[in-house]
């Protein structure tokens, strides 16, 4: 009788989540929301499967969701294994010819079917594809001296309209092409702030390995104006890897996207705890 009790119980408080999120999936019923993946989830698969599992759910209850991931690791360990050795300036790999053909080869293909292969495992419809296809991104040089690293100077999102309109979820991995058809290889946030601007998205998730912007106690900042993350920045309480992130969800702002998280994409279930429950996940950054 005690299992049944607790049985019941756990039933109980399952539907009254699904009660409690209900205002919350109408709010982004119909909504865009861009996803940042990389990090350690993208090499673990039973993270991965989470991941996908709760892609999936969100765009089953109206959410157009789009992916775009990063790969690092993962590039490191092929150039590694193919014996292409790396220069490094300021801490910014130089992507010369023979690194951004791996480059491509790694996102393009091993890590990007990965992500669209578990997202299907999981009942969803996702297609992967390259800021190459369908004039997605084109590029221009972020800096000679970085080689085939390149920076958004125009994005297309049209072919990410027809896919919503085909109920399937894009996942996008971050190469774009130049004005002569070179390849350059993006930053991956640098991407999906792009993509997510070019949509008007309601949400751009910044999926990391760290639960957020914290204060100089070390507390996470759940809700921060762009105005905040300036002075944040100018005073030294952003420093180094999150100075990027915060430039990313700065620029995402200003282009026109609602509303910029960044949360840990480690903990189980990040999306959906950020967008269907009331305290989020992680620092959301908005205009005002």
């Amino acid at each position: 009788m005690k299992k049944q009790n607790a049985m019941n119980s756990d039933w109980i408080a399952t539907a009254r989540t699904l009660s409690n999120a209900l205002p919350l999936l109408q709010r982004y019923d119909g909504a865009t929301v861009v996803v940042k993946f990389g990090g350690n989830a993208m090499g673990n698969d039973s993270a991965m499967n989470s991941f996908a599992r709760d892609i999936v759910l969100m765009q089953q209850v109206g959410v157009n969701p789009v992916i775009v991931h990063g790969g690092g690791p993962m590039i490191n360990e092929m150039l590694d294994k193919l014996g292409v050795k790396s220069e490094f300036i300021n801490g910014k790999r130089v992507t010369d010819a023979a690194t951004v053909e791996v480059v491509e080869m790694v996102l393009s293909g091993r890590v990007n079917k990965r992500i669209v292969q578990a997202i299907n495992a999981q009942g969803g419809r996702a297609v992967g594809l390259s800021g190459k296809d369908s004039n997605l991104m084109n590029c221009e040089q972020t800096s000679p001296d970085l080689g085939f690293v390149g920076t958004p100077s125009k994005v297309d999102p049209t072919v990410l309209h027809t896919l919503f309109e085909a109920d399937t979820i894009p996942v996008i991995a971050p190469l774009g092409a130049g004005q002569n058809g070179e390849t350059f290889n993006i930053n991956g946030d640098t991407a999906a702030g792009a993509i997510a601007t070019a949509l008007k998205a309601d949400r751009l998730l910044l999926l990391t390995d760290v639960a957020g912007v914290k204060d100089q106690s070390g507390e996470v900042l759940t809700a921060l104006t762009a105005d905040q993350i300036r002075t944040l920045t100018s005073d030294g309480t952003i420093a180094g890897g999150m100075i990027p992130k915060t430039e990313t969800a700065l620029a995402a702002i200003d282009g026109g996207v609602r509303g910029v998280v960044i949360l840990d994409g480690r903990a189980p279930n990040a999306c959906l705890l950020e967008l269907y429950t009331d305290h989020g996940a992680g620092s959301l950054i908005r205009a005002k």
